[in-house]
């Protein structure tokens, strides 16, 4: 009996049939979890991304956007501010509203206009161009004016992160530009 016992053992240890399905039962969990790790942090980066490239957008349009242009030839007058905001959340100035709703899509799923804030020519935003005699901004006037677009994102992810037990991420970005004003 000992004898049947020792060689079915010396059996077992040399069959390699199923050596295969043992190793993949034990990497493929641990393959799943670090792919969608992978998928998770690339669509983090993409909406981060995404939200930096509206920032960029908004800024760029608020130093150049003129309001007083448009009163000077008799048109209404413009927000800017607003106009700033629409191209960062929504990538365009004017929006689609049907009954009262926009029906534009914005640049990363969720966000909102109430998201960001862009600030053109505030108190407290001008810097002189030069001081104690050195050279801080090169410019043909004694102050540069800034244009700061401000924009937060609430990440909730495609659900990886709940997994983990890691809550939503805040998105925090900024861009500023010179006040042109043509």
């Amino acid at each position: 009996m000992l004898r049947k016992a020792v060689r079915h053992l010396t059996k077992f240890r040399q069959d390699q049939r199923g050596a295969v399905l043992v190793e993949m039962t034990l990497v493929a969990p641990l393959m799943l979890v670090l792919s969608a790790g992978v998928f998770e942090f690339g669509n983090l980066i993409h909406d981060k991304l995404l939200m930096e490239a509206g920032l960029t957008d908004a800024a760029r349009f608020g130093a150049r956007c003129n309001s007083q242009m448009y009163t000077d030839v008799g048109w209404p007058a413009i927000d800017c501010a607003d106009i700033a905001t629409n191209i960062a959340v929504y990538g365009k100035a004017s929006l689609t509203v049907v009954s009262g709703k926009v029906t534009d899509s914005p640049r990363v799923n969720g966000w909102q206009k109430s998201d960001v804030t862009v600030t053109i020519g505030a108190s407290g935003s001008c810097h002189d161009a030069v001081v104690s005699g050195v050279t801080q901004y090169r410019s043909v006037t004694p102050q540069v004016c800034i244009v700061r677009a401000d924009g937060t994102y609430a990440y909730s992810g495609v659900g990886l992160l709940s997994l983990v037990g890691i809550g939503t991420i805040t998105l925090t970005g900024y861009h500023e530009e010179r006040l042109i004003r043509f």
